[in-house]
């Protein structure tokens, strides 16, 4: 395994069952590192499906909404580490009002120092029409940078679309 996946795609692209399965292929401690948070009934409803998804599938799942480095960084030595996903992350720093520049520094830092390899899950926005707020373009220009650092650093970088992967760096194991 790749010490850094890194997995792109859009919404409803398949890419976080993309990631699931890779992760699987694994035969070591899997940490499924969630981001989200539950702002509504719809989203409450679609945590609560992705948790009973992994139910007794040998995942270990922590929520990391905002201190996603700090998780990182306190998980077991060459635990596999599934992280899903950067976009809704990025979204509760901007809506907490943190310096997403310093977070995403932090987070980074974290991505290296990690013992262990990684599946990084993000949304691709770029491909999409211009928001019509401020804070609507301020996260989709921060998540597009911070995307492209992520995937410099990615030893395999797959965009998924449709389900179906596309490899842009790095070789599938």
């Amino acid at each position: 395994m790749p010490r850094l996946t890194f997995i792109l795609g859009g919404a409803a692209s398949g890419k976080s069952n993309y990631a699931e399965t890779l992760a699987k292929g694994c035969d070591i401690l899997r940490i499924y590192m969630a981001t989200a948070q539950a702002f509504d009934d719809e989203m409450t409803q679609k945590i609560a499906r992705h948790r009973a998804a992994r139910a007794g599938d040998g995942w270990q799942t922590i929520e990391a909404p905002l201190d996603l480095p700090s998780a990182l960084s306190e998980t077991p030595p060459g635990a596999l580490v599934l992280v899903d996903c950067l976009t809704l992350w990025l979204s509760n720093v901007l809506l907490a009002e943190r310096d997403e520049a310093a977070d995403c520094d932090a987070l980074m830092a974290a991505l290296s120092a990690h013992p262990g390899p990684l599946i990084v899950v993000s949304n691709e926005t770029g491909q999409g029409i211009v928001p019509d707020t401020p804070l609507g373009r301020r996260f989709r220009n921060a998540q597009g940078r911070l995307n492209q650092r992520v995937a410099a650093e990615a030893d395999l970088a797959v965009l998924v679309a449709a389900g179906l992967p596309l490899v842009l760096k790095g070789a599938v194991p």
